[in-house]
């Protein structure tokens, strides 16, 4: 069995035991390695032969089992355990062999592992991998960056375990250091705001056009059909026909208004602000999750505070306006993420290609929707892009929404309906689309209290007054 396998796989989960099996699918050997017997054997019954993939908890046999350059994938739990693993592998490796960093890792932690490992001639990137438990097995969207040497030797694997568009493989070296990672990061953060508005068109919906489950499944099928083609609606309209099956009526009804998050959603919002991008649809779709944590104290609130009964509307106009303003408040978040990607790009020295990106994201990730491809073309049109919104194509797709997304936005705001992402996305569009904000007093205030001074707009230089109390 020694050096006769092509990929290595550590974490037997789920996301470990489809992703490997994919490999083993598409024409490579695969050896995994957990510390969990149980999920070592299930591994090698699922496989069913292990001439093609097979696993073991022993770190040295499975290093020995591995052609070389050693090419092996972490796929566990971002954070300390993935230091663990790296040491309890680095005995039994040689010079030139590569470590990858599948999970949701911190890009430093990435750039640290990364130098750690170059001073003991080891290649280490991290590859962002995207699709669920399914994408996994059947295609995921993959967002690999470190040394692009090391990466030739996993580039045939990952071509053809990937996503296909068109016939066109869903990954692409990304650029160095950890461009995979931090391209995963902000993907997770607009995973965030395409959730958060999907939930509040839903609840729109319901609450203000009566719908019920059977009507919101047609709905958001319909949807999809269309331009808002997309993973998150998709699976949206499978949710609302989902029975429960340890009672009566829907699922969907019976679920817990507590969302959680594992934190890459926060890591977008903060390393926004560290840059000074502005996302705003991000930070408050992470804000909103938190909220939805403290049902105790929302449910004694509601009962202290009189709530609007929501104004009467027309059910097909309504839902024809919900259209529009989530495939608005869609193109806001998608426009923000890449100007976040475009700001960190220059910042960490990445030299990302954001049209590349949008087109690896066009199938296998979660965030996948047929608005990418408009996407892709309007960067691979306009290479220096600074902002999706002002790209000509998206100017006009823009102009026919952003009507919907106001009418939505201040029928909430009267009706007590909490629209945050999408009324964050509506400020977001015309602040950034204003030539003229009111920062000019927030100037002259900070000038007046700390002696910060301000610039003007009739001469150049930098000014200060002594402001008359």
């Amino acid at each position: 069995m020694a050096d006769t396998y092509d990929f290595g796989l550590v974490g037997l989960g789920v996301m470990g035991r489809n992703f490997i099996l994919n490999v083993a699918d598409n024409g490579f050997t695969a050896f995994g390695n957990d510390l969990d017997e149980e999920k070592v054997n299930a591994l090698i019954q699922e496989g069913g032969n292990t001439d093609k993939v097979n696993a073991t908890s022993d770190v040295k046999t499975f290093v020995n089992a591995l052609t070389t350059p050693r090419k092996i994938m972490l796929l566990v739990p971002a954070g300390k355990i993935v230091d663990s693993v790296i040491e309890g592998l680095l005995p039994h490796l040689d010079q030139g062999d590569i470590i990858i960093d599948g999970g949701n890792s911190f890009f430093t932690d990435t750039d640290r592992r990364e130098a750690y490992l170059k001073e003991k001639g080891i290649n280490f990137f991290g590859a962002g991998v995207s699709g669920g438990a399914k994408g996994a097995r059947r295609g995921p969207s993959i967002m690999p960056g470190g040394s692009k040497e090391a990466y030739q030797h996993v580039k045939p694997i990952f071509e053809a375990v990937s996503a296909k568009y068109n016939g066109e493989p869903c990954v692409a070296y990304l650029g160095p250091k950890s461009a995979g990672n931090y391209v995963k990061m902000v993907h997770n953060g607009i995973e965030y705001g395409l959730m958060q508005l999907t939930s509040e068109i839903y609840d729109l919906l319901k609450k203000a056009g009566g719908l019920s489950n059977a009507e919101l499944h047609e709905t958001f099928a319909k949807w999809n059909q269309g331009r808002l083609q997309s993973f998150l609606v998709e699976i949206t309209s499978e949710i609302f026909e989902q029975k429960d099956d340890l009672g009566d009526g829907d699922l969907v009804d019976k679920i817990l208004d507590k969302a959680k998050q594992k934190g890459t959603g926060k890591w977008t919002s903060q390393n926004a602000m560290d840059l000074g991008i502005p996302v705003p649809t991000i930070d408050v779709a992470v804000s909103m999750r938190e909220i939805s944590a403290l049902k105790e104290e929302r449910t004694q609130a509601d009962a202290l505070y009189d709530r609007p009964t929501p104004s009467a509307v027309n059910k097909a106009d309504f839902i024809a306006k919900a259209e529009q303003a989530l495939y608005f408040a869609f193109i806001m978040t998608y426009a923000q993420g890449m100007h976040q990607l475009a700001d960190a790009s220059k910042e960490y020295g990445y030299e990302l290609e954001l049209g590349e990106i949008a087109k690896i994201w066009r199938a296998g990730c979660i965030i996948r929707a047929a608005l990418l491809a408009d996407i892709t073309n309007a960067y691979r049109a306009h290479e220096n892009l600074q902002n999706l919104l002002l790209a000509p194509t998206f100017v006009e797709k823009v102009k026919g929404t952003v009507g919907a997304a106001r009418e939505l936005t201040a029928y909430g705001a009267t009706n007590g309906i909490p629209l945050a992402g999408l009324s964050n996305a509506l400020t977001y569009f015309d602040a950034y689309t204003s030539s003229r904000l009111p920062l000019n007093l927030i100037q002259a205030q900070r000038d007046y209290f700390g002696s910060h001074t301000y610039e003007r707009v009739d001469r150049e230089g930098i000014f200060h007054t002594e402001w008359e109390e």
